[in-house]
């Protein structure tokens, strides 16, 4: 497996946990906060609130990291260097075969007087 695949993996996983995460959260303060009542729960729901909402910028801030990383690990198909066009154009310069040498050596020039 590729290190492509294995940040695309990664990608995929960041997002669909950040998808559950902004989607457990109520703009208006309702979502699992407003389900939790009481201070019975673990730290009650101002603590909820606290942890949905760190919870989120840390997994914005992987994925964009871990966008970053696959950028620099990506490894194209088509590159500068593999690009189509480009061999297109040199494939018939490579394949002409150089002029043949003359048997004839040229005529040298006149001797100035």
């Amino acid at each position: 497996m590729s290190t492509f695949a294995i940040f695309l993996v990664l990608i995929t996983i960041v997002c669909f946990l950040l998808i559950v995460v902004i989607m457990v959260q109520n703009p208006k303060g309702g979502g699992l906060s407003s389900t939790i009542s009481g201070t019975q729960m673990l730290g009650g729901v101002q603590k909820t609130t606290d942890f949905l909402d760190k919870s989120t910028w840390t997994l914005a801030t992987i994925l964009i990291a871990l966008i970053l990383l696959s950028s620099l690990s990506f490894t194209g198909s088509l590159s500068d260097t593999d690009s189509k066009i480009i061999e297109k154009t040199e494939a018939p310069a490579a394949n002409t075969p150089a002029a043949p040498a003359q048997g004839t050596p040229a005529p040298a020039a006149p001797a100035a007087k």
